[in-house]
């Protein structure tokens, strides 16, 4: 499985300016999340990659090829994104 968390977005939209000011800010809050890399994809930039998956509105995050959130953010939101992501990345200890 991929690795890195998708963020798609474009560059002048507004919900997804603040999408990446939580980003950082929670990042410098909280060294749990510190790490997590983030491939960003400008859909009108590289359309081939964001027509490739299943969404309509951005900010959209992805792990694989399943949706975390689509649309509208709060830091609420974007805590569950990065929680969402680090489960579905870590090994099940059993």
């Amino acid at each position: 499985m991929e690795n890195k968390l998708k963020f798609f977005y474009l560059r002048l939209c507004p919900h997804c300016k603040k999408a990446q000011m939580l980003i950082d800010m929670i990042k410098n809050e909280n060294p749990k999340y510190a790490n997590i890399e983030i491939e960003k994809i400008e859909e009108s930039e590289q359309p081939e990659i964001a027509n490739s998956y299943d969404y309509h509105l951005v900010p959209t995050f992805f792990v694989g090829n399943k949706k975390l959130h689509e649309g509208t953010v709060k830091k609420e939101d974007i805590i569950k994104v990065f929680d969402n992501y680090l489960m579905a990345i870590l090994p099940v200890n059993n």
